[in-house]
């Protein structure tokens, strides 16, 4: 009986409509969705997105005019975080060489956990991490690429935990005491999860008291830190964070360390946001102390504009800690008898099996700019935002809710309505509800997109955050001339 052939026509493979989606891409996503004279998003209820995007899923295949035409549609009604008016998040921009590495990382498919799949990308990510370390100050470490900051920072919750007691991961943690980790009340959320993740629970994470500007405070954790002692706990990790999401205030890391040190407690900082000040000879007093932290997170995807999803676990240890913690050594990866040399098998320090390539998009950002140029990068991003608090200054209805350390700047926007009535009894509820309807017309309009949230007795007051390396001093203008004529009826 005769064998049945399968082959594959020319346009069944696909090679025309990746064409085609290109060149949707370039125009669409790239060129139209960073111009100033495109909107930043096209608003629509869910219930009629639904219906101008086919999203369910049928029987049959459709056509590539089809295709294409979702295409175009997603793009369009998608949100244009590299839009030079994109304010919204603690990440923005779109950098054509990080863009280039992403796009090859998907191309090539493949999985970081070992070199034999990953050759070119095991020896860069080693590569990349040294640099980041040689940063914080360390000649030597280890590290890796996660998926995000909140998994690098559940990372330094296990591999503490692990250092502290190995036997937690044959034993499980019904062998072991109450263990405690401390943060600051203006910390990431990610510690609290991490907590819940690992069984420790949220009840063990203790809430260190801030100042005015949401910096911990030594004194307060060194209290926290003895009275759990006295109750029979074992306290085993400080977070500290470099980069507080809200505020953007920096942790006073040497008074930390020094505490940390006194009780011998793993000392982790979340710089997952200000890390990148470490590339800026200007600004990285901000992060004094570093060098001696256990861990550090440092997420590059946010004030570097390297895209989603780029953040590093980095660590000062040399003994090889985060693979003995992670390590499960899977015959059919991790063979012994390799013909090359074992130490470039990486995957054994991941939690995870498969692994994306988070590394080649910062290195070829990287070899494009150079440290120079992304200290550059780091230094304009500071001086837009105190080109707003100045301008911010002069301007009646700005009022900031903290003087910005970074580059988060928080501020009210009292309309005319609302001035000189700060002693009227429903001051501040009135002023709640204004940051909810600017964003509201914003969004609608599609001129731009700013964060609002309130924040402990404070009523609702936005976040601007400038980090697209496109932003003008223009757009800047902009966006304060946008919030007075969208409340301008207010």
């Amino acid at each position: 009986m005769a064998r049945e052939s399968f082959s594959l026509d020319k346009d069944d493979t696909g090679d025309e409509f990746l064409k085609e989606a290109f060149k949707i891409l370039m125009e669409e996503a790239i060129q139209n969705g960073t111009d100033r004279n495109h909107k930043v998003c096209q608003w629509m209820e869910p219930e009629e997105l639904k219906r101008v995007i086919d999203l369910k899923l049928q029987h049959e295949g459709e056509s590539q005019d089809v295709l294409l035409g979702y295409c175009k549609n997603i793009i369009r009604l998608s949100v244009k975080t590299g839009h030079p008016r994109f304010f919204n998040q603690l990440f923005s921009g779109l950098d054509r060489h990080a863009l280039t590495g992403r796009i090859i990382t998907e191309a090539l498919n493949t999985s970081q956990y070992t070199y034999e799949v990953a050759p070119v990308f095991v020896l860069m990510e080693n590569e990349v991490l040294k640099a980041m370390r040689s940063f914080i100050g360390w000649k030597t470490g280890d590290g890796i690429f996660c998926p995000g900051g909140s998994i690098s920072n559940m990372y330094a919750l296990n591999v503490a935990r692990f250092q502290r007691f190995p036997e937690c991961k044959q034993k499980g943690m019904h062998e072991l005491p109450r263990l405690v980790v401390f943060t600051s009340q203006e910390s990431h959320y990610s510690v609290q999860k991490g907590a819940a993740f690992l069984g420790i629970g949220t009840d063990n994470v203790i809430l260190v008291e801030t100042n005015d500007r949401g910096k911990m405070i030594p004194e307060d954790l060194e209290h926290k830190i003895q009275k759990i002692k006295n109750e029979g706990s074992v306290p085993f990790l400080v977070s500290a964070t470099c980069g507080t999401t809200v505020f953007g205030a920096f942790d006073p890391l040497e008074g930390i360390a020094e505490v940390c040190k006194q009780h011998s407690l793993w000392l982790h900082v979340d710089a997952a946001w200000g890390g990148s000040a470490l590339l800026s000879s200007k600004h990285r007093h901000l992060l004094k102390g570093i060098e001696r932290a256990d861990s550090v997170t440092w997420n590059p995807h946010k004030l570097l504009g390297v895209g989603l999803q780029c953040s590093a676990f980095l660590l000062r240890d040399t003994t090889q800690i985060l693979e003995q913690c992670h390590s499960a050594k899977a015959t059919y990866l991790f063979q012994t008898d390799k013909f090359y040399s074992l130490k470039y098998d990486t995957g054994d320090k991941s939690i995870q099996c498969g692994r994306r390539v988070d590394c080649l998009k910062l290195w070829l950002m990287w070899k494009a700019l150079g440290s120079k140029g992304l200290e550059r990068r780091v230094d304009r991003v500071l001086e837009h935002t105190r080109y707003m608090v100045e301008e911010m200054k002069k301007r009646d209805g700005f009022r900031l809710v903290i003087e910005p350390e970074f580059v988060n700047l928080c501020f009210w926007y009292v309309p005319p309505s609302l001035r000189n009535q700060e002693n009227s009894p429903d001051f501040w509820t009135r002023l709640e509800k204004v940051a909810p309807v600017i964003k509201e017309r914003m969004m609608k309009n599609g001129s731009m997109m700013v964060g609002y949230q309130p924040h402990g007795s404070r009523v609702n007051f936005f976040r601007q955050i400038v980090v697209n390396p496109q932003v003008t001093k223009e757009d800047l203008d902009f966006f304060l001339d946008e919030i007075e004529r969208l409340a301008v009826d207010l």
